[in-house]
């Protein structure tokens, strides 16, 4: 097997092995961890081992043409969303911030190119209206992998037949970092909404309020008529507007508005939007 190598991670900075890596160590499974698998010599010791098919999930690197063409059968890649959308590191997310109802998995063969080859199968999943990436990447995980198996079992059997992709049909979905979850309150509080479902767990969605950087928890659209005399005009985003039960309205643009039901403060535990406002005195 083969796997990114061990890297520094949390905090600490302590040198771990990817998940898969341990896992594969744990069922006594021979790991390769190459820094660069375009070297010749990786290339060679995977030749070695004469593979009839190469199998790549997540790997985060593309293989060279020369790599990808050692298995008689290729490469086959599972990639998260119904491509050629939301090609690239992050679908999961790309698809819930954009409000999808409906994602899946792909299998297809590896190419030189970002997710571009062509597809061998797919299934398709709905997305509940409520679903975060945290729920949302362990369904996909489990239909991922049943369907490799099919793929595997077909492509020995000789009846599948590669699809090409439409590049012009193609999206990209970027590396997500920490800076992706700063709130922007000029945005509509439904992308607002999304973009939480689609950053939780990591990297959350975190705005400025009160003069605190405040962990967003737990958010919900709300009509702005309900807080504006008919007539007047929208409050300025980022505008506390009141308190709905214990949630905190807050104006978003284009006339919208967010419920913020729960929320974090830095060092301090997770609270109500009505226990956050009485703490900072915002209504």
């Amino acid at each position: 097997m083969v796997s990114q190598p061990a890297r520094p991670v949390g905090r600490g900075r302590r040198v771990q092995d990817p998940p898969v890596a341990a896992r594969a160590r744990e069922r006594g499974l021979p790991v390769v961890q190459p820094e660069r698998p375009s070297l010749r010599r990786f290339r060679e010791s995977i030749a070695e081992i004469r593979p009839d098919l190469g199998v790549v999930v997540a790997y985060g690197a593309i293989l060279t043409r020369q790599l990808l063409d050692v298995p008689p059968l290729g490469f086959v890649n599972v990639h998260a969303s119904l491509l050629p959308k939301y090609r690239g590191a992050a679908p999961i997310q790309a698809a819930i911030a954009a409000g999808d109802a409906e994602t899946g998995v792909t299998t297809m063969q590896v190419g030189p190119g970002l997710d571009s080859g062509p597809m061998l199968l797919e299934r398709r999943l709905t997305i509940g209206s409520d679903e975060t990436t945290g729920e949302l990447t362990p369904r996909l995980a489990d239909t991922g992998a049943d369907l490799l198996l099919e793929t595997i079992e077909r492509l020995e059997q000789g009846d599948l037949v590669p699809r090409p992709q439409t590049d012009a049909d193609a999206t990209y979905a970027g590396r997500i970092d920490k800076r992706d979850g700063r709130v922007d309150w000029t945005d509509s509080a439904t992308d607002l909404v999304n973009r939480l479902r689609a950053f939780t767990p990591w990297p959350g969605l975190t705005a400025p309020i009160a003069g605190e950087a405040v962990k967003l928890m737990k958010l919900s659209r709300v009509e702005p008529g309900d807080w504006a005399a008919d007539g007047a005009s929208p409050a300025a985003p980022g505008t506390v507007l009141g308190l709905v039960g214990d949630a905190l309205v807050i104006a978003c643009g284009f006339g919208t508005a967010v419920a913020l039901e729960q929320a974090q403060r830095p060092g301090r535990g997770v609270v109500s939007g009505g226990e956050l406002s009485r703490a900072l005195d915002l209504v």
